[in-house]
């Protein structure tokens, strides 16, 4: 059993006001879902997030920056903010009267959701962060449940007269030099050393693009170079290890934020993936490297070194043949698929001496991704448009070829740049591999009503399932929340009530399913949690006389 999940930053766009302030769209965005949802928390506010635990400074290697030599985009432990003068100067006075905003005028920019997500502003984009799961076909169906949310958002803003149109897109690039993240956490024993972590997984990270890659029209940062390439990130990444996430972005991240107990555990912060609609890549994505780490714990992945691996990483997405080969320190070349063959034998092998019944990926996975990695490898290896259904840059690829074959179209037009940013609009009817998917040219690995069912439920098996029905049944009483905890306003009981949530395998539904049924308001729910004695009744009044 591996606990993980995922953050996507959407990538925001209104045609109509292209001068319009990011952070301000997205404030706007996270307004209009609490307005879909109608979630109301302590004070008439919606759940805020509890920033008391965020501590993203510290580095696994063993020390925290200094506050003064971090990049603001770094600082994570405190909430964005944009007043009414920045809403003022973006759009003007007459919006600032915005339901559910605060008495200053301020956006809203922070949501803790029933789900037991978190919908917020993260660097002038909304942020979906899932809540945790336990196995990868999960992480799948509560990250589509975000592409829902944000969904619902579009519809909403869209639906106002007043508002200029807005559109998401799940993808990582505007194409103009400017990245956002998608990026995947794990939860892992502190006792696994971070060297480690750093000699199994560089390998892994380099090569996984191959099943997992969103595709990219355009070669560089920017996209000055001509061609079409495997993964949207890729030309973003500088380092090798680091403490960065916008900026000398590495390939192994350091930030030592566990968001459970410190001692026990590490939270592996991922932020070298693609943002897949795929789902049989996004499944890919996290699932085997749910299997690695679990090679990692095991002193057991290969015994492997690349040399330059921010070099090689490029030089892979750049290779769509995947004949391309990057040198080992040991001196051997290799391509990308030897190296995932080399992780994939090696995974195979722990899974058949430990038995699929002893999963290394939750309950019940580890022969469905051993099956669906063996395939897409060997799918890749004798014809790349092979896995044309399951492989998302293949099958942007095959998209776009087909629109350059009809119109004799070099990689350098516009139009096809057009077309890339249309496969990953998140409206079903607009967006290109949604048309694939509802032509059942695109693999389906979990259902619609799973996902559409995430959107409003928490996981079962994570302290996902407490932080998410406090919000949804106590929520006018929850001040806030975070991955570590609930706070609780409630009258009558003189200050706040903090409830930590530090292991995330507790919390549960099995563990607290029955005490959410046997109350409807915080209070009695908080005194029998606690051991507590309950306030007096709200509205009890004075005794008859």
């Amino acid at each position: 059993m591996r606990v993980m999940g995922a953050e996507t930053e959407y990538g925001i766009h209104a045609p109509s006001a292209p001068g319009a302030n990011a952070t301000m769209m997205s404030a706007r965005i996270i307004q209009a879902y609490a307005t879909v949802t109608r979630q109301r928390a302590a004070g008439g506010a919606e759940t805020r997030w509890d920033y008391t635990d965020e501590e993203p400074l510290h580095d696994a290697r063993g020390w925290t920056l200094e506050r003064s030599a971090a990049d603001p985009s770094q600082l994570t432990d405190q909430p964005p903010v944009l007043d009414a003068e920045a809403v003022a100067l973006a759009y003007g006075r007459q919006e600032l009267e915005l339901d559910g905003g605060d008495e200053s005028g301020s956006l809203l920019m922070n949501m803790v959701l029933g789900n037991g997500a978190r919908l917020y502003v993260d660097h002038a984009h909304p942020e979906y962060s899932s809540p945790e799961v336990t196995n990868p076909r999960d992480a799948v169906i509560w990250d589509a449940a975000g592409d829902l949310v944000a969904l619902a958002t579009v519809r909403k803003v869209a639906a106002d007269a007043s508002l200029p149109p807005i559109n998401l897109y799940k993808n990582n690039t505007d194409n103009k030099a400017v990245s956002y993240g998608s990026h995947e956490n794990y939860l892992m024993p502190r006792s696994v050393p971070f060297g480690d972590i750093i000699r199994g997984l560089t390998p892994f990270f380099v090569s996984r693009q191959i099943v997992c890659g969103a595709g990219r029209v355009g070669l560089g940062q920017d996209s000055s170079m001509a061609g079409y390439q495997i993964s949207q990130r890729a030309d973003f990444f500088e380092a090798e290890v680091g403490l960065e996430t916008t900026i000398r972005r590495p390939i192994i991240n350091t930030r030592d934020e566990p968001h459970a107990t410190a001692d026990k555990y590490r939270r592996l912060h991922v932020i070298i993936g693609d943002a897949n609609l795929s789902q049989a890549s996004n499944f890919l994505k996290f699932g085997t490297t749910a299997m690695v780490l679990s090679l990692v714990e095991a002193k057991l992945a290969p015994p492997i070194e690349v040399h330059e691996p921010v070099h090689a990483l490029q030089a892979i997405s750049h290779d769509t043949t995947l004949t391309a080969t990057v040198r080992l320190m040991d001196g051997r070349r290799v391509t990308a698929l030897d190296l995932q063959w080399m992780y994939y034998e090696a995974s195979a092998k722990l899974a058949q001496e430990t038995g699929v019944s002893d999963p290394l990926t939750g309950d019940g996975h580890t022969h469905e991704v051993l099956a669906q990695w063996e395939s897409t490898l060997t799918g890749l290896g004798n014809d790349v448009d092979s896995v044309a259904s399951s492989v998302e840059w293949v099958a942007k690829k095959s998209l776009l070829e087909g629109y350059r074959n009809r119109d004799g179209l070099a990689w350098d037009d516009a139009r096809l740049g057009l077309v890339d940013l249309q496969w990953s609009d998140i409206r079903p009817e607009k967006g290109l591999y949604y048309r694939l998917l509802a032509r059942e040219r695109m693999q389906r690995i979990v259902d619609d009503g799973d996902i559409a069912r995430a959107v409003g439920e928490p996981p079962s098996d994570t302290r996902a399932y407490f932080r998410g029905r406090c919000v949804s049944r106590f929520g006018k009483d929850v001040a806030g929340a975070s991955w570590d905890s609930v706070i609780f306003d409630v009258p009558g009981l003189g200050k706040l009530q903090r409830v930590p949530t530090r292991e995330p395998l507790r919390g549960t539904k099995a563990l607290t399913g029955a005490l959410f049924d046997r109350h409807q308001e915080a209070a009695t729910f908080l005194a029998e949690l606690l051991g507590q004695e309950p306030p007096p009744p709200r509205n009890s009044g004075a005794p008859a006389t």
